[in-house]
């Protein structure tokens, strides 16, 4: 057994974005919503609750052509936006040794609107040795687990060896939500490291993608011992 020990933080980075929405206007009236259908209310309210709706909408879903881009649908905000949040913590994961691979996961979902998409990207760097400053070696081509083979890597699918991770879910449903993990970190029971990865992305407008990040963590008698940190750094970045 290398004493070798471990502790993995996840934290997370964002970069905002800014971006202009058009509304219809003239010098005396501005319209933030247009509505199109058999019906409908965007201030229904009491003391204690706030409430739109709408009766028999003709279309939903995005328009687009070269100039410009619309969204229909229910009581739509012209405000655009990106939310990011990760839901790991801080992880333990004990002492390492030679003979097995060791294992961590944490999630994180991302959402757009009025936007041309996003994208994840990991700015992590490998495993470091908190005494000496020593950092673990990473593939950088989808390489599978090598137990006794210093290994830090990660992938964002559902794993057999090891088992560990899950597939992306899309809420409420791939109707919707349109997040996509990039290829190279797709690949089942292969995984990988290169600080500043694009991991994750969308190419629209999309509702909730939850994503789960697998790590790997493989030693070798050469690994110099000692206690080591990892801090997950993911920076989301919309795009308008």
């Amino acid at each position: 057994m290398k004493h070798i020990l471990l502790g993995l933080v996840i934290i997370f980075g964002f970069i905002p974005a800014t971006a202009m929405a058009q509304t219809s206007s003239s010098p005396n009236y501005q319209v933030d919503q247009t509505f199109f259908g058999s019906g409908g209310e965007t201030g229904l309210e009491s003391d204690n609750f706030l409430a739109r709706a709408a009766l028999g909408e003709l279309g939903i879903g995005e328009l687009n052509s070269d100039n410009f881009r619309a969204f229909a649908g229910f009581t739509t905000t012209d405000e655009p936006f990106i939310e990011f949040v990760v839901t790991g913590n801080n992880i333990d994961l004990g002492y390492l040794t030679t003979d097995e691979v060791t294992t961590a996961q944490g999630q994180f979902y991302v959402r757009a609107w009025q936007a041309g998409g996003y994208a994840v990207t990991s700015e992590a760097e490998p495993p470091t040795n908190v005494s000496n400053g020593y950092q673990f070696e990473s593939p950088e081509e989808p390489t599978s687990s090598q137990p006794g083979t210093e290994q830090f890597a990660m992938n964002l699918v559902a794993n057999s060896s090891p088992n560990v991770g899950e597939d992306l879910i899309q809420q409420p449903d791939g109707s919707f939500s349109f997040g996509q993990v990039a290829s190279d970190y797709a690949q089942q029971n292969n995984f990988l490291h290169n600080k500043g990865d694009i991991i994750a992305f969308s190419e629209e407008s999309t509702s909730v993608t939850l994503y789960t990040i697998s790590y790997i963590f493989n030693i070798s008698n050469a690994t110099p011992s000692g206690q080591y940190e990892f801090r997950q750094i993911l920076v989301a970045t919309g795009q308008y």
